[in-house]
């Protein structure tokens, strides 16, 4: 039941958190920056509070890092760094851009693309070594949660012009009503909460399911939310649906059904005849 609390969580928050992000990104396309500091700070706080009890509990697991992680977090910082810094370079000064100019942007989009890919590879290494870790210490989705976020915060400091300056632009959003509470905000604000708290829901299905269920399967699960959020998004925002993407559809949902073996499941094997009674 726990395992389906969790993918539940997986589902509901990240889906619905796709659309804050889009509406996001679509307002001010380099934010990407200034959203991820929110996420991790948001939920490194919930857990400095709530988990750790301001520093005073001690951690079940103790820190120990490999040089995978080391190597993995580091891509996938530079990745996303590098993909976002050009994405905005990109759509604000993309009818000056000569051919020259062009190329490199070019290079260094597939640089970025390319961390990221290898980025992937290590954290599937870093699935197995976290199964490890439960099996040994038992299970701390929380504490694990509040270390991986909270750690990489300093590292946010060398992108502290970039999220000053959204900030400045979130601030000068349209004014927005919140429902219920009736409290007016910047928009864009109002937009990077529900995002934050969606993606808290998200992240904390992910960590459940990292201590009940396989690497394997947590990524199966991961994938497949992301390509909802895919389909998610191009509903909600009417983007154009072709025949590639319902082939895409087709083959992500045969993959599912593939592994979790769902025929089995139903009791759909191959019938064996009946065996006729022999009598003397």
């Amino acid at each position: 039941m726990r395992p389906l609390f969790a993918v539940g969580l997986v589902f509901a928050g990240c889906c619905s958190n796709v659309i804050f992000l889009e509406l996001l990104v679509r307002k001010h396309p380099g934010c990407g920056n200034i959203v991820t500091f929110a996420q991790f700070f948001f939920i490194a706080v919930e857990g400095f509070l709530f988990e750790v009890n301001f520093g005073r509990k001690q951690p079940a697991i103790p820190i120990r890092y490999s040089i995978f992680k080391y190597a993995s977090i580091a891509l996938v910082s530079v990745g996303i760094f590098i993909c976002t810094y050009m994405s905005a370079k990109q759509v604000t000064s993309h009818s000056s851009l000569s051919e020259n100019e062009g190329f490199q942007a070019f290079t260094w989009w597939l640089l970025g693309i390319g961390a990221l890919s290898f980025a992937l590879l290590m954290s599937a290494r870093m699935g197995i070594f976290q199964e490890t870790l439960y099996k040994q210490f038992g299970k701390h989705s929380k504490e694990a949660l509040f270390y991986n976020h909270a750690l990489p915060l300093p590292g946010f400091i060398f992108l502290a012009s970039d999220i000053y300056d959204h900030a400045v632009l979130f601030n000068k959003s349209e004014l927005y009503e919140v429902p219920v509470v009736g409290v007016a905000m910047p928009i864009m604000w109002f937009y990077l909460l529900m995002n934050v708290i969606t993606q808290y829901v998200c992240i904390r299905g992910v960590f459940i399911l990292t201590t009940e269920c396989t690497s394997l399967t947590v990524t199966l699960v991961v994938t497949l939310r992301k390509f909802v959020s895919l389909i998610v998004s191009i509903l909600y925002f009417q983007n154009p649906f072709t025949v590639w993407h319902w082939l895409g559809t087709l083959f992500v949902f045969i993959g599912t059904l593939m592994y979790t073996e769902v025929w089995n499941n139903l009791g759909i094997t191959r019938s064996q005849p009946p065996k006729e009674d022999k009598k003397n």
